[in-house]
């Protein structure tokens, strides 16, 4: 037969399809740059010969070709574009069609086995080309798991706080493309079982020209924002903060990327403090009270046992007016007129609840402590878990 008559000068059929691949136009060589001179060659090789064996009946006709599926995986994993191998199976074709032509001039072959041959060689350069691109494809998705499995672990590492070796900040700072030093931004924001707002929140920030790193974990999404000298952290937040729609919280934080753990922990720890029905993006920064009773649990329910439960441990109807009378008076700057306003009350009704709070907790309500005291009292109990009186 015509293909077995080609196998035996496989190698002269080689050499034309590997001079046909450099005979192209520049970019087209240049794709396989990447590709040494013998591996192109034994590739071209095992292609020309598994097309002729097909063609011959010596392999039987199959889904995924082997050395086609073969060929894919190597080179998609080498960097040459699909497109280029593709071409490069039509050059082979070709190259196998001449080689049967000049076999049957050598052999007399008629006109009726020709006609055959032709449809073939392209049935079998059709298939093999589909199981090249079927592998390819698939060998893209394999790398790009790979990267993105590599890039969790390193951005994991990242927030886990490896700062003090300098070679892994410079794989980070490679990997993730960020800067090793200068100011962060680093939000968390919750997730709600929707879909990611990250998508979002980095369209913003693209807006500011500002390239920002985004990664999901279990019930959060953490941006990683490297700040230029120029941008302004208050107007960043809340345009983040507002493309992110749910509950978000934020720390900037000095010192490059060693110090995105120590923003990462101060971003999570304001989160905390947040209700879980609340929405926008807070700063650390706003929540520096409420987060010292969130690391300090046991302060915090004892802060608010001290001062607030036997007020706590009366009726709904009469420990609620009593709380928002403390709450409206400290926030007045502890004026008694000024409560009365903002409560639509007498002055005189604003200082005999607080005497009455005076004496429940067996406490003065003058001086500083007591000021910073009662305030932070107040504010454990509008924590998402407040502590238990």
């Amino acid at each position: 037969m015509l293909a077995i008559e080609c196998l035996a000068g496989l190698e002269a059929l080689t050499d034309e399809l590997v001079g046909a691949v450099h005979a192209g136009d520049r970019p087209w060589i240049a794709a396989y740059d990447t590709v040494s001179v013998d591996d192109l060659r034994r590739g071209c090789s095992a292609y020309l010969r598994r097309v002729l064996e097909r063609i011959a009946g010596e392999v039987s006709d199959v889904t995924d070709d082997e050395v086609a599926v073969g060929i894919g995986r190597a080179r998609a994993e080498q960097g040459v574009p699909l497109e280029v191998m593709l071409r490069t199976f039509r050059l082979g074709g070709r190259v196998v069609w001449e080689g049967l032509l000049r076999a049957a001039r050598r052999t007399g072959a008629s006109s009726e086995i020709i006609g055959p041959a032709a449809t073939v060689l392209w049935t079998v350069v059709d298939g093999m080309s589909s199981s090249l691109s079927t592998a390819y494809r698939q060998m893209q998705l394999d790398q790009l798991r790979r990267a993105e499995r590599r890039r969790h672990a390193v951005f994991e590492d990242l927030l886990a706080g490896r700062a003090d070796d300098a070679a892994f900040l410079q794989r980070v700072a490679g990997e993730l493309d960020l800067p090793v030093g200068g100011r962060y931004l680093v939000i968390v924001a919750a997730l709600s079982g929707q879909r990611s707002p990250a998508g979002r929140a980095q369209m913003v920030l693209d807006a500011h020209r500002i390239r920002s790193i985004w990664h999901e974990r279990a019930d959060t999404v953490v941006g990683v924002v490297p700040l230029p000298e120029t941008s302004s952290f208050s107007s960043l937040s809340s345009d983040a903060g507002a493309a992110l729609g749910g509950r978000a919280a934020a720390a900037h934080v000095d010192g490059g990327l060693a110090a995105v753990a120590l923003g990462h922990r101060l971003a999570t720890l304001a989160l905390s403090t947040v209700s879980v029905n609340a929405s926008g993006l807070v700063s650390i920064d706003e929540r520096v009270p409420e987060s010292l009773l969130v690391r300090s649990p046991e302060l915090c329910r004892r802060l608010v046992d001290t001062w607030l439960g036997p007020v706590l441990a009366l009726p709904v109807k009469e420990a609620k007016p009593l709380l928002d009378t403390l709450t409206a008076w400290l926030e007045a700057d502890r004026s008694a007129s000024v409560a009365a306003e903002r409560l639509f009350c007498h002055r005189n009704t604003v200082l005999n609840r607080l005497h009455r709070v005076a004496v429940l907790t067996g406490r003065s309500l003058d001086g500083r402590r007591p000021f910073v005291e009662l305030s932070l009292a107040l504010s454990a109990l509008e924590l998402p878990e407040p502590p238990a009186s």
